[in-house]
């Protein structure tokens, strides 16, 4: 009898598990078919460039579309676009990331006045959605002289990364499930705050550093919106979004450039792809580590 029960269970296990598998490849699916039909127009040649196609794939295939992107500069400049945002994005990451840690690390282990204060008035801004306040960030870097010439990339950096103080949460929750004892045993062998943050809190939460490293970069990298607002006409300093926008923001554009438009895309989610594999690898040792340890 007890067999009976535990090969029907058995039974309802693998049908449930063949169904819940089944559900995952059609959602998988339907995910990949709209990245699929990209790529694939991105390759796209003949005559017609425009967005409209008789066929899921191409008929012809061409890298003329990739080859243009980068040598046909006198409508949109794509290269100069690409170093803009390549430029902000790293700068961005570097300092949000350095920020994200500090303050995550003086909020989880330090003990200071006005600390719950802090934590509940950067609760309290997350709440908002950061682009409510773009009209007043504009007239701020406006009046200081950072809307204009050569200051436009530094406007954005700073767009980016100063606010990243009160974006913490993630971190600090993570940081508080680390035992404040090797905090301590490191205070005992004489280390200050700073080396016991460099070398204990640092190397334990490298599954989050990688989080915050990626997500610091994916803002900047993808953002429209602040971008926008603070290059204005001058499209020297356009970023990667804003000249993509351009391609099809009149039907001439659409009509010529959509398959360039396909082809920029693809080209955009390069440096994050190249970012995501080299940073998995120390997701991947700190986590076999805390399962070793």
């Amino acid at each position: 009898m007890g067999k009976k029960i535990s090969g029907s269970i058995k039974a309802q296990r693998t049908i449930t598990d063949i169904i819940v598998h089944i559900f995952l490849v059609c959602i998988s699916i339907v995910w990949l078919i709209p990245f699929i039909w990209l790529v694939a127009h991105s390759f796209r040649g003949g005559v017609d460039r425009g967005q409209f196609s008789a066929t899921f794939f191409p008929t012809q295939w061409t890298l003329d579309n990739y080859t243009r992107l980068f040598t046909d500069t006198a409508t949109i400049n794509f290269p100069r676009m690409f170093l803009n945002t390549f430029v902000i994005a790293c700068c961005s990451c570097c300092i949000s990331t350095f920020f994200v840690l500090a303050v995550s690390y003086s909020v989880s282990r330090v003990k200071w006045k006005l600390r719950k204060s802090y934590l509940n008035m950067a609760m309290v801004i997350n709440l908002f959605p950061g682009f409510m306040a773009m009209v007043a960030i504009y007239f701020l870097l406006k009046a200081i002289g950072l809307t204009e010439g050569n200051f436009i990339p530094l406007a954005l950096i700073i767009c980016y990364s100063a606010g990243a103080g009160t974006q913490f949460y993630v971190m600090k929750g993570y940081m508080d499930t680390i035992p404040t004892a090797l905090d301590e045993a490191a205070y005992i062998d004489g280390a200050t705050k700073w080396q016991t943050f460099i070398k204990v809190t640092l190397p334990l939460c490298k599954p989050m550093v990688v989080y915050q490293i990626i997500t610091s970069f994916m803002a900047p990298w993808m953002d429209f919106i602040f971008a926008k607002i603070i290059c204005g006409t001058k499209t020297q300093y356009y970023t990667v979004s804003i000249g993509l926008f351009s391609l099809l923001d009149s039907k001439e554009y659409v009509s010529t450039w959509f398959t360039r438009f396909c082809a920029g895309a693809v080209l955009v989610a390069v440096p994050i792809s190249i970012l995501y594999i080299c940073t998995q690898r120390f997701y991947q040792e700190a986590m076999a580590g805390g399962v070793k340890g």
